[in-house]
C-alpha cells in the first residue's frame, strides 16, 4: 500500500485518539457539564452564611442549583475545582461583578450581576465556604 492509501486510516486514527483526549482530559479535570452533586448542609449556618444562603437562593440558584449543588445551567460550586487555593473569594468578588468566562465547564460565560451587592457577595463566599468545608473541600495550593 502507498501513503496515500494509508492517509484515510491515519486520520480516523487520529481524530479516535484526539476523542479519548478530551474524555480524559475532562475525567482528570473533574469537569462535566451533568454534574449536580449530592451536597451535605451543615447542621447549623453562622448568620452571616443564613443571609448568604438567602442570597444564593433569590440570586444563583437558578443555575448553580440548590445549595451549590448544579444545575443543567451552571457548574456545582460545592466542587473541588472552587476549593479557596483554586478560586480564592475574589475569583467569586470579580465573578459577581463582572462575569466571567467559561473555562473549567461548557455551560457558557457567566454574566455579570449587578442586583448583588459586594456585601451581598461576602455573605454568599461565606455560605459557599461553610458549605464545601462541611462536604470535604479545604484549601488546596493551585498547581498548573
Amino acid at each position: 500500500m502507498n501513503l496515500s492509501q494509508q492517509i484515510p486510516k491515519i486520520l480516523i486514527v487520529g481524530l479516535l485518539l484526539g476523542g479519548v483526549g478530551v474524555v480524559v482530559n475532562n475525567m482528570m479535570s473533574g469537569s462535566s457539564d451533568t454534574s449536580i452533586i449530592d451536597v451535605k448542609m451543615p447542621k447549623q449556618l453562622s448568620k452571616a452564611s443564613q443571609q448568604g444562603h438567602k442570597i444564593f437562593s433569590e440570586n444563583c440558584a437558578a443555575c448553580h442549583g440548590e445549595n451549590g449543588a448544579g444545575s443543567d445551567k451552571g457548574p456545582p460550586l460545592i466542587h473541588n475545582i472552587y476549593n479557596p487555593g483554586h478560586h480564592g473569594d475574589m475569583a467569586f468578588y470579580n465573578a459577581v461583578t463582572n462575569g466571567v468566562q467559561r473555562h473549567h465547564w461548557s455551560f457558557g460565560n457567566m454574566p455579570p450581576q449587578p442586583q448583588v451587592t459586594r456585601g451581598d457577595t461576602g455573605k454568599i463566599i461565606q455560605f459557599i465556604r461553610d458549605v464545601q468545608t462541611e462536604n470535604g473541600i479545604l484549601y488546596q495550593a493551585h498547581q498548573m
